[in-house]
């Protein structure tokens, strides 16, 4: 991948946290992997996607502190910020622990950004349930909130829990958390303007802007005459948009 150009990798998947569990023959973790490409040459980002809260110890974040490749971005898995619609998904950790690793993030690294996935509308999730996760995620304030409408499986328990939620319910709920998202955004990426950045440029959108994104997750967009597709280029942050801000390139 390095040789071909690729400089950020991404590590992601269905419960990362566990990687190496399943490998009896070598003793081997997730810490060890990311250790092994932070070494590796032409590669400058390594990104942890959709992570569950249980990883972050202070010893994991201490040691992904002296990695510099290792992005300040963390999408940590959180699907309700209620404790008792945790205890029905069955997930392993309380709404405390989870702020509990979120201060300890923020603590250091103040620019981190902490993005994460939200399921409204759960079997038995109560107005007063809700309001629990609003008031949580109005508290924690994380930069990006991806919000999802829960829906029936065939096969899963949740499909067959009583107190299903009514689909309308389900609408105004999710609209409540994307409004709440878009203020935390712009909240987080206006501390960045007039700040000097290093973009990752993914994409050209249209005429001359290109699309990027910052090492905490912050996708920018800038003006260039020349293609600087998959260049990490420096950026003045200038303004801030609903889900983007827009910068000058230095």
């Amino acid at each position: 991948m390095a040789n071909n150009g690729y400089k950020e990798v991404v590590l992601t998947g269905i419960h990362v946290a566990s990687y190496g569990k399943d490998l009896k023959d070598r003793d081997i973790k997730l810490l060890d992997v990311i250790k092994q490409i932070n070494q590796i040459e032409k590669i400058e980002r390594i990104r942890l996607s959709s992570v569950e809260p249980i990883l972050f110890t202070d010893e994991f974040v201490n040691e992904v502190l002296k990695m510099d490749k290792v992005c300040p971005h963390y999408h940590l898995s959180l699907q309700s910020g209620c404790d008792e619609t945790l205890k029905r998904m069955n997930r392993r950790y309380t709404t405390l622990e989870y702020k509990t690793i979120v201060d300890r993030l923020r603590s250091k690294m103040p620019d981190v950004a902490i993005t994460t996935d939200v399921i409204v509308g759960f079997p038995g999730e109560t107005n007063e349930e809700f309001k629990k996760t609003y008031e949580f995620l109005k508290e924690i304030e994380l930069s990006q909130m991806h919000i999802f409408k829960y829906s029936p499986r065939k096969g899963t328990p949740a499909a067959t829990m009583e107190n299903q939620v009514d689909p309308q319910m389900k609408h105004f709920r999710s609209e409540q958390l994307l409004n709440l998202s878009k203020v935390n955004f712009n909240k987080f990426a206006t501390k960045f303007i007039g700040r000097e950045l290093d973009v990752l440029f993914e994409q050209n959108i249209e005429g001359n802007k290109y699309e990027g994104l910052t090492s905490n997750y912050i996708r920018v967009v800038v003006e260039s005459d020349k293609n600087i597709q998959g260049q990490i280029l420096k950026v003045k942050i200038n303004d801030v948009k609903d889900e983007y801000v827009e910068g000058i390139l230095l």
